[in-house]
């Protein structure tokens, strides 16, 4: 694997400050000065035409005039110059820029313009660039600060991405104060070129970085943010503070959905798939960084004070209970034990009150105790500097400890001057220590949400069911036929159609026109019967008055249709009324209400949302959202989220709904989401479950035409597990083979593969000596983004049903989006059976789908095997330019 395209950006040898100064004050003398004292490793380079000298350094009038490659341009220089600057840049070879300066799109048409040109330069010459319009970038560890902030950030482990520069200087202020470091500081700017899914790209495999920090304002490509994060929270934990949380949702939404769903929820959302644990403040994303860094992890949720305080007990218990986190209740067990070794006046509860004479020995017994308690999933420890207290001694007591049966131990030693050794202990012995019990909460629910979100990182649903399939094709056609008639909203009947090619069960409705008719219609399907208002400017047919429910006879039939086509026309007129709706009257006592919808984010695609449903939605507010594709377990996450849900199991009279029958409706509407783009919103309100199954009760479908792409599912934020692409094959020797792209959980499978390849099929694989794959490269090879790369490994069962893996081809799309560059091996003793022929031919046909241009990749020129296969493909042959023993191997796709 070669360098990132970043790595110049990042690791540069040389650097050009344009617009380097004297000028006390100026933005370009700020720089260079940051530049020099901060001790860069490099050279640098001032060009300012005007002076000879700049800051007592030898300037220059232009690139050309160095005489010398540069690696990195910084331009400070007005907004108008820097066009020309970036095209001086592409012609000396220059291929990454940090642009510091403003006048661009902020300032309107014409900076626009002037943006679009920068970017038109750029492409032209493949340099990216940072900015414009951005505080600028640090590498602390070089010496690397071309920013104009006032001094540098210290080294450390911890990445900083921000979009606000003016941010940004307050957290490396905050950060300096707090003697906190960093392994960068990135300030994108405006991001027109580089942004945040290209430097969390760079960041995931950057040595230095042990944990990555964001600060959002805005998301410009989801896809590409997403594809960042996801790949960066698989290695790396993941902290991020977006601003806005309280915007408004959609004013325009046509459904209860779009009205419930506000852009912050989405967002919140995409974070829980994404793996990535979410701040509120400044100071939650130092203390989530340092805490999620220690090798700790939580495996729920339950948590365990032991205290020789009462009162930092009772705080810790209500920051616990503010964030949702229970408190574990200690078995009888574990209080028999306890009785044992502590006081008789101890707290005989969780939180565990030792009492303020509590002696290294007694807190050290009270922690073990809990520790092996199967309730417990995390242990919090407080001291208070008492008059008995040994701060130091009770710190040495837990680090004798050791390990603590994998559970997190986290620890509050409160004041400063008595307990500084104390911590300084436990901070050498790797174990967590905060000031405040509230802070030690806030880190321990940092744990549990990041192992929470881990693994719905993990899940990678497929989009569509493969036993029940349903008819796509049937669905997309009552769409386009309706916007060929000009319309964009589907009637009910319509919209329970589409509902009904997924094989969602609804109450079957007809439309009638006239009071006859519907007492034609009502004698036909049986008394009793409900009526509908249909119009398609009315989403809340209650409010209008356009619901009747329970229509028992053939008079209140006709009369009813009358009397609510007369209260709509009161209320509404200016809504167009196409007749009414009239279906059986769904009679399910033991019901539950809820609302399942689909709604389509301006910046994240489709989003599923679930709640109460029923007439009051709005002002229950009792909703979870979530990003498709789905599958059972996020499904189920997706309901706990929410109130209604302590409603689905039995209370009272009522017997606990049929859960199957609810998730599966949810399953279905995540297909939907995957398979129409051409629907932007869509409300089923109210789906009525209960122990019998779930029903749609009422159904709305909003369409509008969406662009189309050789990638059937760009209009989605994360990708569905490409299913699709699983074929059945049959070897000459008459084995049945399966090609699939590979998943999470085919770790093992993968390693397994690897390890007894022979030592030339690996050498000739990864071009180096390698036993067996690493931790990191299994996650890097298995848990892949299928927007951005592609791994087909060819599969064959055994009597017993049990997979191996035979061979494996992959491709990852290059920074210029177009082409991709491959890799492929086949297990030694399943070679010259054509696999890997198959295998290719796979791989070629998906990256043409994808859209992609050009396939390539590197073969070591005495791998004679694969240079014929490549030949045979198509591929055209040349050597290297890094390397005589290096084939270079390219197919125009």
């Amino acid at each position: 694997m070669g360098k990132h395209y970043l790595n110049k950006l990042f690791e540069p040898k040389s650097v050009a400050v344009f617009g380097a100064s004297d000028r006390e004050g100026a933005v370009g003398n700020l720089v260079f000065r940051n530049m020099i004292e901060g001790g860069f490793k490099g050279e640098v380079f001032p060009i300012n035409p005007k002076h000879e000298e700049v800051q007592g350094h030898k300037a220059y009038p232009d690139l050309k005039s160095i005489g010398q490659p540069v690696d990195l341009a910084v331009i400070t220089t007005p907004a108008a110059t820097v066009p020309s600057i970036i095209e001086a840049c592409g012609k000396h070879g220059i291929r990454s820029a940090v642009i510091i300066s403003a006048g661009f799109r902020e300032v309107g048409p014409q900076g626009m313009k002037l943006e679009q040109a920068v970017l038109e330069n750029a492409r032209r010459y493949g340099l990216r660039f940072v900015g414009p319009n951005c505080l600028g970038l640090m590498r602390p560890d070089t010496g690397l600060n071309c920013t104009f902030n006032k001094g540098n950030a210290s080294p450390g482990n911890i990445a900083l991405v921000s979009q606000s520069g003016a941010l940004c200087t307050a957290i490396l202020d905050w950060a300096a104060a707090n003697k906190i470091g960093f392994s960068a500081v990135v300030s994108t700017g405006i991001s027109a070129d580089i942004d945040f899914g290209d430097v969390l790209d760079y960041l995931v495999n950057d040595p230095k970085t042990k944990s990555i920090l964001l600060y959002i304002e805005g998301i410009h490509n989801a896809l590409s943010f997403m594809s960042g994060l996801r790949a960066a929270a698989r290695f790396k934990p993941v902290i991020a503070l977006k601003v806005g949380r309280h915007a408004s949702g959609s004013k325009a939404a046509m459904s209860h959905t779009g009205a419930l769903v506000g852009a912050d929820d989405v967002f919140e959302s995409a974070l829980r798939r994404a793996g990535v644990v979410r701040g509120l403040r400044i100071a939650n994303l130092f203390s989530a960084a340092s805490t999620l860094t220690f090798p700790i992890k939580a495996s729920g949720e339950r948590l365990a004070i032991i205290t020789n305080g009462g009162g930092p007990g009772v705080m810790a218990t209500d920051r616990a209970a503010d964030l949702g986190l229970p408190l574990a209740e200690l078995a009888k067990d574990t209080l028999k034990r306890l009785n044992e070794v502590l006081p008789a006046t101890w707290s005989h509860a969780n939180p565990v009150d030792i009492i303020g004479d509590a002696t290294p020995e007694r807190y050290s017994q009270a922690v073990a105790i809990c520790m092996e308690d199967p309730g417990v999933d995390g242990l919090l420890v407080i001291l208070t500097p008492q008059a008995m207290t040994d701060p130091a001694g009770v710190a040495a007591s837990l680090v004798a400890l050791g390990k603590t049966k994998g559970k997190p131990l986290l620890t509050c030693w409160m004041g400063e001057i008595q307990v500084a050794e104390g911590r300084r202990i436990l901070r050498d012995a790797n174990i967590p220590t905060f000031n405040t019990p509230e802070t030690a909460v806030d880190a321990f629910s940092y744990l549990v949400n990041y192992s929470r979100n881990q693994k719905l990182l993990m899940e990678t649903p497929e989009p569509m069911s493969l036993d029940k399939v349903p008819d796509v094709e049937g669905a997309r056609l009552i769409i386009e036929s309706v916007l060929a008639e000009g319309r964009k909203v589907l009637s009910e009947v319509e919209s329970k159609a589409v509902l009904h090619a997924f094989h969602i069960p609804t109450a079957s409705a007809s439309i009638v026109r006239s009071p006859n008719e519907t007492l034609v219609q009502a004698e036909s399907i049986g008394f009793p019967v409900a009526l509908k208002i249909n119009s398609p400017d009315i989403t809340h047919k209650s409010d209008a008055g356009g619901v009747r429910l329970g229509i028992s006879n053939a008079q209140a039939a006709r009369s009813a249709y009358n009397e609510m086509l007369a209260e709509v026309r009161r209320n509404r007129p200016e809504a167009r009324i196409d007749g009414v709706t009239i279906e059986p009257m769904l009679q399910r006592p033991n019901g539950r209400e809820l609302l399942i919808g689909l709604v389509t984010d301006p910046v994240f695609g489709p989003v599923i949302t679930f709640g109460a449903g029923g007439i009051a939605v709005e002002v229950m507010g009792d909703r979870a959202v979530t990003l498709p594709p789905l599958n059972r377990k996020l499904v189920q996450d997706l309901i706990g989220r929410t109130r209604i849900s302590k409603l689905l199991g039995a209370f009272r009279h009522m017997p606990k709904v049929n859960l199957e029958a609810l998730e599966q409706v949810l399953l279905r509407v995540s297909e939907i989401a995957c398979e129409l783009p051409l629907i932007k919103e869509l409300d089923i309100n109210p789906l009525i479950v209960d122990e019998n199954g779930a029903m749609a009760v009422d159904a709305r479908i909003v369409v509008d035409y969406h662009v189309q792409t050789s990638d059937r599912y760009s209009h989605m934020a994360i990708y569905p597990y490409p299913s699709h692409l699983v074929t059945k094959r049959q070897l000459p020797n008459g084995t049945d083979m399966v090609i699939r792209p590979i998943r999470p959980e085919d770790a093992e499978l993968e390693q397994e593969f690897v390890r007894n390849l022979s030592d030339q099929a690996k050498y000739f694989r990864f071009m180096q000596a390698i036993d067996e794959l690493s931790p990191q490269m299994v996650a890097r090879f298995t848990q892949i983004d299928y927007s951005r790369e592609m791994a087909l490994i060819a599969v064959v069962q055994n009597t017993e049903g049990k997979e191996t893996e035979i061979g494996v081809a992959r491709y990852s799309i290059n920074p210029d989006g177009r082409s991709c560059e491959f890799a492929i091996v086949v297990a030694d003793e399943w070679q010259r059976q054509g696999i890997a022929h198959l295998l290719m031919q796979q791989l070629i046909a998906t990256a043409r789908n994808h859209g992609l241009q050009i396939m390539e990749g590197d073969v070591l020129a005495n791998n004679y095997d694969m240079l014929t296969l490549v030949e045979k493909l198509g591929f055209v042959i040349s050597t290297s330019e890094d390397s005589a023993d290096i084939e270079h191997v390219v197919m125009r796709l």
